[in-house]
């Protein structure tokens, strides 16, 4: 099974950037630009995993992450933030919710090894 990550946020580049080091670890990805659409996407497509923004149009990222926290169909799936927001306030909030926090400008390296992580657990430790 191939995985599925919704890549969430509203900077095109970004977006590009991600799904290009996404492909090269074989995943699949949605994308969303809003936090409704973020929502909407996870609902109809249960990712395996969600990248996730905390600034976004309509619906900031915390909030988002609150409502599928809620929702049994989605409160399983891993998220991992990716914000400018780099408070320590923004982040302690953040890990409440998140399996991760990570700060932008991204370390993509680091990014695509968290993601093998919660992807392939059985990995992990190797």
């Amino acid at each position: 099974m191939v995985p599925r990550i919704l890549i969430v946020d509203d900077e095109g580049d970004f977006i590009e950037l991600v799904k290009f080091r996404l492909a090269k670890l074989g995943c699949e990805f949605l994308v969303a630009s809003d936090g409704v659409h973020a929502l909407s996407q996870a609902r109809e497509n249960k990712p395996d995993l969600i990248l996730l923004d905390i600034l976004l149009p309509d619906l900031d990222g915390l909030s988002v992450c609150e409502i599928l926290r809620r929702q049994p169909a989605t409160k399983k799936i891993p998220i991992i933030f990716m914000s400018a927001l780099s408070s320590d306030v923004t982040k302690r909030t953040a890990s409440m919710h998140a399996e991760d926090f990570f700060t932008k400008p991204l370390d993509l390296s680091r990014l695509m090894k968290r993601i093998s992580e919660l992807l392939h657990p059985e990995f992990a430790a190797n």
